[in-house]
């Protein structure tokens, strides 16, 4: 295990690193110390058995969101998928406990991706389409106590990690655009394709009344 590690270091592939056993311990270690982090300081006036229930829910939510990421609809071959709402047991995340809550949980969810089947490249493109597109879901704290507040969650959090993805896609991967498309609009397409489809059958899902009443019913239960 080390030594797989310590070849990897030296040799400087980013894929053989973030590959072996080592490389994937570390990078789960720290997602973990960053939940403990993201709860451990969530400021709340009512003490540290609402930290324990932020800790409880969102440690649920991300290990049900990265079982439903593995659960491929339709993937590209570049990376990137559409799953069974995966994305929004992370902006329940934000939804339910705020912004700093939701976008680390968010890159704790990222990392795990990354842990577990990540697509390595380059170092900015790793941060963008992992730690960073995941983090934006988290954004969804912003509407937390707004009217409609969890549809309105899941398109700032889809957008933000669209922004991400679309940006690494311009910079990372406009050479695997068709011929004659713009690396651009390869990438804006190419990830609208998965990210937004998703994003908005998410939108649909929560629009339902009885859905949206029963995420209603545990978010109070989850902030008691």
């Amino acid at each position: 295990m080390f030594t797989d590690f310590q070849n990897a270091i030296s040799s400087g592939d980013l894929e053989a690193i973030f590959g072996s056993l080592l490389g994937q311990i570390i990078i789960i270690v720290i997602g973990l110390g960053l939940l403990l982090f993201a709860v451990g300081f969530a400021g709340n006036k009512k003490g540290e058995k609402v930290n324990v229930k932020a800790l409880t829910y969102s440690s649920i939510a991300i290990a049900i969101g990265f079982v439903l990421s593995k659960i491929e609809l339709f993937a590209l071959p570049q990376g990137g998928s559409i799953t069974p709402f995966s994305m929004l047991f992370i902006i329940i995340i934000g939804y339910f406990f705020g912004v700093r809550t939701g976008v680390l949980a968010g890159i704790v969810f990222g990392l795990l991706k990354l842990a577990l089947g990540g697509y390595v490249f380059a170092p900015i493109q790793i941060l963008l389409d992992y730690p960073l597109a995941f983090g934006a879901l988290g954004l969804s704290g912003l509407f937390a106590n707004q009217k409609y507040g969890l549809i309105k969650g899941i398109i700032i959090g889809s957008f933000g990690r669209f922004i991400c993805h679309f940006i690494s896609g311009v910079v990372f991967f406009g050479q695997w655009a068709p011929e004659g498309w713009n690396s651009v609009i390869y990438s804006m397409w190419y990830n609208f394709s998965y990210v937004g489809v998703e994003g908005v059958a998410t939108a649909i899902l929560v629009s339902i009344p009885v859905v949206a009443t029963a995420f209603n019913q545990v978010k109070k239960r989850a902030i008691a």
